[in-house]
């Protein structure tokens, strides 16, 4: 009897510690517009990576959007304006897990203002090539494996513009597939017969209005049988519960997933599929042009 007091006395102290040590009740993902959090009597303008405490309030302005996570890690969008408590949007989550706060803190730490410092002040940068080269923001070839059956290729328009004629080959350099477009990314079914057998092929883009004005072959390679068993378990252990909504939100957890696998491709393609569910939210446009900045997929913009 006395062993089961001391055992129920240590376990309350643990949950009390927990609950006292535990100092948010959502963090600030995303935000786009006027919105305004109260602490006490103050109110004051929201900013991505804010701590938001239960007894606050939110005013959501008209078409805005705000992205929240829980400190269980479950996500939360709040896009109807007008006014909320802190402490009722926390009620109404349910089913987090703690091991997303991990990749939540990976996003927050990698977008901070002293990682963007750190980048800049790290060497070997990403230089652009010569004016007739079409700068593709995919990784080497030793970082350059892909988990998902599609993938997005992006790419930095040159001089000459557009439209662009993308090519896919095979390790021989032989054509598999050719397709056009005026924008300056693609969408790449990987699943379709041409491509389906393919363990590796090369990406190479070049402008339909200059035919000199191309990129080199980019390779692309598919994960062998273990590692993508590997990867598989991985993701249903961490990220499938949010990867079936197809949000903003779960796509920017699915792509700090990728990136802390190595799996660049993948996660360049989560961050576009945020970008395109909510093309006017600029944080999630910022977080991919830092994932390319930090990863040194793309060049940085001169300070």
């Amino acid at each position: 009897m006395k062993k089961g007091r001391i055992l129920f006395g240590v376990g309350f102290f643990l949950l009390t510690l927990t609950a006292f040590s535990q100092d948010y009740t959502f963090k600030v993902l995303a935000n786009k517009g006027a919105n305004e959090y109260k602490t006490g009597d103050l109110w004051q303008s929201v900013k991505t990576g804010a701590s938001l405490k239960s007894g606050d309030e939110l005013k959501i302005s008209e078409n805005a959007y705000l992205g929240l996570v829980h400190a269980s890690g479950k996500p939360l969008e709040l896009k109807q304006a007008g006014s909320y408590k802190v402490a009722d949007l926390a009620a109404k989550v349910s089913g987090g897990s703690s091991v997303l706060n991990k990749y939540t803190d990976f996003i927050l730490s990698s977008n901070s203002a002293e990682a963007k410092k750190n980048r800049l002040s790290a060497t070997g940068a990403v230089h652009r090539g010569e004016p007739t080269m079409v700068n593709v923001y995919l990784p080497p070839p030793q970082s350059a494996s892909i988990f998902n059956n599609s993938m997005i290729v992006r790419w930095e328009a040159p001089k000459s513009g557009g439209p662009y004629i993308v090519t896919l080959k095979n390790i021989f350099e032989e054509d598999l597939a050719k397709f056009e477009t005026p924008e300056t990314s693609l969408k790449v079914d990987l699943s379709d017969p041409k491509l389906s057998a393919e363990s590796a092929f090369l990406v190479e883009i070049s402008s339909k209005a200059d035919a000199k004005t191309k990129s080199e072959g980019k390779v692309v390679k598919k994960l062998s049988p273990a590692e993508l068993e590997r990867v598989k378990k991985a993701f249903a252990s961490d990220v499938s519960a949010e990867a079936k909504e197809e949000t903003p939100m779960s796509k920017i957890y699915m792509a700090s997933f990728y990136e802390q696998n190595g799996l660049l491709i993948d996660a360049l393609t989560a961050y576009e599929d945020a970008i395109r569910l909510a093309p006017d939210v600029d944080s999630f446009r910022e977080y991919r042009d830092e994932f390319l900045y930090r990863n040194k997929l793309a060049p940085a913009p001169k300070q």
